[in-house]
Formats: structure tokens, C-alpha cells, sequence
């Protein structure tokens, strides 16, 4: 499949089957992640894979939506700051950049295997961090669902490109 038809067909997907999520299938969509570029290359994160029921439903409690239950998995991506690069001119690391690339790149994989994702950044950061017991060095920054498809999700809408892309300057 040529990549802008892979990134067409990845969407939000908020209703899974019950079917557990292969061990293979859920190596291929990790490795996708660690195989993600970062700056300086320093991987400035770690996946925390949840699947036992117990610990799905500890961080359902961090996330109101009723569909979050249904994941058979859920990838916690923890960001490390201390492990960062940061630029030189004003110290700001792209940490949470890194961290999305490696969730980007985790999201087309499983769409290319025929699973699906959901990023979910509007939960609650004190639950999630008892839930998964990370330590204050570490942020919870991103949790991605997920399992077999029992929808095919909402249709992309998107801007023109018109609207979003400028050439040679602001103006």
C-alpha cells in the first residue's frame, strides 16, 4: 500500500471487539514506535502495554469515556524529559514531539495490519500515573488504545491544503 493511502485509511477508532490482540501483531505495532525517528535519536520515552482487565479498568478510571473500556490494549507513551535533547538557544526539548512521532508511527502500523487506534491525551495525568505506578520523573503524555475494529470510525475532515500550507514566508 503506497503510505497517503495508509495515512487516508488511519482513523480515531472508538469501538472494539472483544478479541485479545496477538502478541505478534502487538510487537509489530511497538517496534513501529521504536523504530520512530527522535531527536539526537535518545528515545526520550517508554510504552507501558496494558492488557490485564484489572489494569484496563484502573485506567478507564483516568478517562470518562464509556467506548475506553473496550480496548483490549492500551499503550501508555511516558515521556522522559531528563532523557531529552533540548536546543541550545532557549532549552526547550521536543520531547513531546518525540513521543508523538513514536505514537504516529504506532497508530499507521496498526492501521496497516488492520488494527485500531485511539489517541486519548484528555485524561487525568494523577490516575493514569497511580494506575500504571510512574514515577515523578515521568509523564503520562499519551494513551493509545487499541484492538480489532468494530467500526470503521468517523470520516477525515481536513482542511484544504490551502489553508495550511504557505510558501517562502509567513505572508
Amino acid at each position: 500500500m503506497k503510505f497517503i493511502e495508509l495515512a487516508k485509511k488511519r482513523v480515531s477508532i472508538r469501538s472494539y471487539k472483544p478479541d485479545s490482540v496477538s502478541d505478534e501483531l502487538l510487537h509489530e505495532v511497538l517496534e513501529a514506535g521504536r523504530l520512530a525517528p527522535t531527536a539526537c535519536n535518545l528515545q526520550p520515552f517508554q510504552f507501558v502495554v496494558v492488557r490485564e482487565k484489572e489494569n484496563l479498568a484502573a485506567l478507564a478510571a483516568g478517562y470518562p469515556g464509556d467506548w475506553f473500556k473496550e480496548a483490549p490494549v492500551v499503550i501508555a507513551i511516558c515521556t522522559q524529559i531528563s532523557k531529552a535533547w533540548k536546543r541550545k538557544y532557549d532549552e526547550r526539548t521536543l520531547v513531546d514531539v518525540d513521543a508523538a512521532i513514536a505514537a504516529d508511527h504506532m497508530t499507521l502500523a496498526a492501521a496497516d495490519i488492520g488494527l485500531g487506534t485511539c489517541w486519548v491525551g484528555a485524561f487525568d495525568p494523577k490516575i493514569i500515573r497511580k494506575a500504571l505506578g510512574v514515577p515523578r520523573t515521568v509523564e503520562p503524555l499519551i494513551l493509545l488504545t487499541l484492538g480489532h475494529p468494530n467500526e470503521t470510525g468517523r470520516p477525515k475532515i481536513r482542511q484544504p491544503i490551502e489553508k495550511l500550507v504557505r510558501y517562502e514566508s509567513w505572508k
